[in-house]
């Protein structure tokens, strides 16, 4: 079995995994198992998802063996404070039945409560063996560079959107200045980008799917992509990108593609994002 793997402060991370969002119940862990069985190591879920019960179903249906499995879960915004995250932490782990997580992340920056007290609390969930690594999500270069350097523990991931529509570089440079993996969710553009000239073109000229290309254009960027479905076709076909290589011409391309307003997810209380 292929796959590519990007290593950050003594971590491994598959550079594919199963985004797990909105998959729940029977549908949730069938889409778990097709996806360890089609070649994924890696599972991304999150307290807020509602469905770390069933991806920890699936892992164990699977057979496989924990350490085989990276999995991430996330600490939503309104628990990060000193005590919470921690509680949030463990129901976590007890709704996935696992004694750990490899990557335990604060979901989204909260500037209600100060992040030097929810870093301190992911550091003490560390600590405690409830995590193996510790990183954010959707932090800003700003914010990513504050939270460095407030954390003892090396914060080895920003998880963050990302697709050929949307300039995420100047986020993905400061992790890579951080020494951090790039994690990127709606890796696909939520099916935005299928019928795009441009990648279907791609995907011609390869003899694979528009999906398989964007994945392709994502590994190639030394990043990290969570890509979700419920279909195991598809699940199968994300996974199988090992086989062909775009060009620099055709990485350029796709990388063109982006615009000022590409950006999928929007709730209101994100941070006031970096300006490419």
């Amino acid at each position: 079995m292929q796959q590519s793997y990007v290593t950050t402060h003594g971590a491994r991370i598959p550079a594919l995994g199963l985004g797990t969002w909105q998959l729940k119940d029977e549908a949730g862990v069938a889409a778990v198992v097709a996806a360890l069985d089609a070649g994924f190591r890696h599972l991304d879920t999150a307290a807020a998802y509602g469905n770390e019960v069933e991806v920890g179903q699936g892992l164990k249906a699977s057979g496989l063996k924990r350490d085989d499995v990276w999995v991430t879960t996330k600490v939503w915004w309104d628990k990060i404070d000193e005590g919470d995250l921690q509680a949030s932490a463990e129901a976590s782990l007890e709704r996935l039945g696992l004694d750990h997580v490899d990557l335990l992340l604060i979901h989204w920056p909260n500037p209600a409560i100060p992040l030097a007290r929810s870093i301190k609390a992911l550091n003490d969930a560390k600590r405690r063996g409830l995590a193996r690594n510790i990183g954010v999500s959707n932090f800003t270069v700003p914010l990513l560079a504050e939270a460095v350097r407030l954390s003892e523990a090396p914060l080895i991931a920003n998880q963050c959107e990302y697709h050929p529509r949307l300039d995420q570089s100047a986020v993905i440079a400061a992790c890579k200045a951080h020494g951090m993996a790039f994690v990127a969710y709606t890796p696909l553009g939520r099916g935005s980008l299928m019928d795009d000239p441009v990648i279907a073109g791609v995907a011609a000229a390869h003899g694979v799917t528009s999906g398989q290309v964007i994945l392709r254009w994502h590994v190639q960027q030394g990043n990290v992509a969570i890509p979700r479905s419920t279909n195991p076709g598809r699940i199968r076909q994300n996974f199988d990108i090992w086989n062909f290589a775009l060009s620099e011409a055709e990485m350029a391309a796709i990388s063109a593609l982006r615009s000022p307003d590409g950006r999928v997810v929007k709730p209101d209380f994100a941070p006031q994002w970096d300006q490419a």
